[in-house]
């Protein structure tokens, strides 16, 4: 099931890199970049990753905060996180319960090839916890700045 502009966002709280776990309710009366990767430290992940880190502080500053979630464990979002200087939180989800409740996880095709996997997307949960964008399928590269014009940020 694909979430919609209007639906609740599906709360959740998930273990980060840091040791830390991280709940979307905290962040209720804050808009949340919530996005969702195939893999950490593969290319078009780390360009996604490293593209939400330079844009951080502008996007901070407009009042938004991002969050990375991917299948990966804690540990290796640790390695994702040193490695690329990462400087918001990535969760693990491992067992694809938060990916699912977005319709992050399904069917896709690579390559012509028609596969499940995880459907790279990104989600703009307003103050009030409603999905204000859902996009699905998005391309790594250029993402962020198509975000932020979406977002009047440019």
């Amino acid at each position: 099931m694909k979430l919609e502009p209007g639906d609740a966002a599906p709360d959740f709280t998930l273990p980060a890199a840091d040791g830390t776990t991280v709940s979307l309710d905290t962040h209720r009366g804050q808009r949340v970049i919530l996005y969702f990767y195939p893999a950490a430290m593969t290319p078009g992940c780390t360009k996604q990753a490293c593209d939400f880190r330079d844009s951080l502080d502008s996007l901070t500053a407009a009042g938004i905060t991002v969050l990375g979630v991917s299948k990966d464990t804690p540990a290796k979002l640790a390695k994702f996180t040193e490695h690329d200087a990462l400087t918001f939180p990535l969760l693990s989800d491992p067992g694809l319960e938060v990916h699912k409740a977005y319709g992050a996880y399904g069917e896709k095709t690579m390559y012509g090839k028609t596969t499940v996997g995880v459907l790279r997307s990104t989600f703009v949960i307003d103050p009030d916890g409603k999905i204000e964008k859902a996009l699905y399928n998005v391309k790594a590269t250029g993402h962020v700045a198509r975000l932020r014009r979406e977002l009047g940020l440019d």
